[in-house]
């Protein structure tokens, strides 16, 4: 399913909702104040997609951000006493399904989606969300959508997910209304879940928001809690085993904040694998491993490709409001 998708801008500088336009020009409306004022009525709003932010006319954005800084910290230990590390879901895992593509009446991980946003190397506030469904028994794309955004609000290391999770969040509830079939039973996220400074990445976020299990793929290694890449040169072996090698990710204090995952040999550069939400990392490694045909898991491979080739192929027909 390919949507030609106006550019339209999200904004964090002010934490509040507003009445917005939609595609087919009717309004939704949403609520105007902080978050973190009524946490019952953000998650009753967040689960009704109504979490598009306009730009903020009346409070300019601090150039230090501190403030708003201040408040997503607030908002992200508020969220995370919702977060769920073991596996809780009702679907089974099968390594492979019957031939003819039938479950026998059980209800199997079937569909695993991947997100991910792309930027225009033109202007980096120019971006493209995407959403893809996988087939786990074949690997190949069975669902597509993107979003093309104006974002306004730069990258603040620890803080991706105020900047990306709107526009993800958006595709997840669009499909999610119109009652899809493919609507994943699964979240990859390009970016850490629990493999995060206060414990909360992206990959968590969203996991809570969307009230999907989710796994974090992050591409480079947080330095959290004493790790650092050279630890991960050291004890990843010379030669990878069949299954791919997991090294577990212990820091000082002696968690064990997710896994460095090596697909093969030719992966010269390892993933890192972290609990998102609703499941274990455990679960979470065999999934991954399952997925894996190159050094990133296919939902979130073929994510990063299709938003890269949509952004590409629309960009002629952006306008910036």
């Amino acid at each position: 399913m390919r949507l030609k998708m106006p550019c339209r801008p999200v904004q964090f500088q002010r934490i509040c909702f507003r009445s917005i336009a939609t595609q087919d020009g009717t309004e939704r409306s949403g609520f105007t104040g902080s978050l973190l004022l009524d946490k019952q009525r953000y998650r009753k709003e967040i689960a009704h997609g109504v979490f598009h932010m306009e730009p903020s006319i009346s409070q300019p954005l601090d150039p230090n951000l501190y403030f708003h800084q201040e408040q997503w910290i607030q908002e992200q230990e508020l969220l995370k006493k919702r977060l769920v590390l073991k596996d809780d879901f009702s679907w089974k895992i099968h390594p492979v399904l019957p031939s003819n593509g039938e479950s026998g009446g059980e209800n199997i991980l079937r569909y695993i989606g991947g997100v991910d946003l792309s930027f225009s190397k033109d202007d980096s506030s120019i971006a493209c969300g995407a959403l893809v469904v996988v087939d786990l028994d074949t690997l190949c794309v069975v669902y597509e959508d993107f979003d093309i955004v104006h974002l306004t609000m730069p990258y603040v290391p620890g803080f991706l997910a105020f900047r990306e999770c709107p526009v993800l969040l958006g595709l997840l509830e669009k499909m999610k209304r119109a009652f899809h079939p493919f609507y994943p039973q699964l979240l990859m996220v390009d970016g850490n879940g629990i493999l995060h400074p206060r414990g909360f990445g992206l990959a968590s976020h969203l996991g809570v928001l969307s009230d999907l299990p989710s796994i974090g793929i992050g591409k480079n290694l947080h330095h959290v809690d004493g790790l650092t890449h050279e630890q991960v040169r050291r004890h990843l072996p010379k030669n990878t085993n069949k299954d791919g090698d997991a090294i577990p990710l212990t820091g000082k204090s002696g968690q064990t904040w997710g896994v460095a995952f090596r697909y093969n040999e030719q992966s010269s550069k390892p993933i890192f694998i972290s609990v998102g939400h609703r499941i274990s990392l455990e679960t979470s490694i065999a999934i991954v491993r399952m997925c894996c045909k190159y050094r990133v898991p296919e939902p979130i491979r073929q994510a990063d490709i299709r938003s890269k080739e949509y952004l590409q192929k629309k960009h002629g027909d952006i306008r910036i409001p």
